[in-house]
């Protein structure tokens, strides 16, 4: 049944790869859960999911995650209940455990420029690339998904941006810098030279700008990470606070820094709706109370 609903995930809502093996990996753990319980997945009752609810809870897993386990259930169920398997949702009136909004962790502009100096200094195609990787992301404020996975006809557009397929297949176009497109444009020249000879390769590169023999046909977003976080360490900085959706961050919230309005950050960002933006307002209340205690007459009394 698991296989059949992520069928249906897939092929009727368009759900990506990630989704699809969050959704897998999700189910999976609370099927082999609710067998402890002597029960099944599929015809589990509430007294049994609010039984994991509570394991959860004592062996301290994240609120976060707690609350998209759930969720994941939550669909399971609708797709039962859609496909006449069950005629009730056991999960329909369960509440996941209450979870504050963190804010977003981010770099500050000196961190950032550490890690564009360090990155500028490449010996060889696979160092640009990842120079190149850096450009887009931080100009463009990129998914890690979207970023691996940028095609090679969508580059070198007259506009100087990017046309990006992001979450849920929402299509925005992305500004890029002069620094980004020039990076794109040696990038695209120095990968010609790397190009493997075999036929499927070949095919492969033609499609992405970041070609791989990965299954995927582009490179990772481990293989990026891994990256980023081996030039954080040559660069000085804490590996552990850098990463593809840190510089997501930094992006965001250096833009809002400079002036930047909110609405404009969300278009960028890809995100449905502005209020998934507004975490990043704690960088403007930072800025009014700087003003406050810089430029008011009274600050210096």
């Amino acid at each position: 049944m698991i296989e059949l609903f992520l069928d249906m995930m897939s092929a009727e809502r368009g759900a990506s790869d990630n989704t699809i093996s969050a959704y897998r990996r999700d189910l999976e753990i609370c099927e082999q859960q609710l067998k402890g319980f002597g029960q099944t997945l599929r015809a589990a009752g509430q007294g049994h999911l609010e039984g994991l609810l509570a394991a959860w809870a004592n062996d301290g897993l994240a609120a976060s995650t707690a609350a998209r386990r759930l969720s994941s259930l939550k669909q399971f169920y609708k797709y039962l209940q859609i496909e006449g398997l069950r005629k009730d949702s056991p999960a329909k009136n369960l509440r996941g455990p209450k979870q504050g909004r963190p804010l977003p962790k981010v770099m500050s502009e000196a961190d950032v420029d550490a890690l564009f100096e360090c990155a500028d200094g490449y010996d060889t195609p696979r160092d640009y690339r990842l120079y190149c990787q850096l450009e887009i992301l931080y100009a463009g404020g990129l998914r890690v998904s979207e970023l691996v996975s940028i095609p090679l006809a969508e580059t070198g557009r007259r506009d100087k941006c990017l046309f990006i397929k992001g979450k849920g297949g929402k299509e925005r176009l992305v500004p890029l810098t002069g620094k980004a497109v020039s990076a794109i444009q040696t990038w695209k020249k120095m990968r010609e030279d790397t190009l493997p000879t075999n036929a499927i390769a070949k095919a492969r590169a033609e499609k992405y700008l970041f070609p791989s023999s990965s299954k995927l046909g582009h490179i990772t977003r481990e293989n990026f990470a891994k990256s980023l976080k081996a030039l954080a360490l040559k660069a000085g900085l804490d590996p552990v606070k850098i990463s593809p959706h840190v510089l997501r961050h930094a992006f965001a919230t250096h833009l809002l820094a400079r002036g930047a309005d909110l609405r404009s950050v969300q278009k960028l960002l890809g995100h449905a709706d502005i209020s998934t933006t507004q975490i990043y307002t704690h960088v403007l209340d930072a800025r009014l109370k700087e003003l406050v205690n810089t430029v008011h007459p009274l600050a210096n009394g």
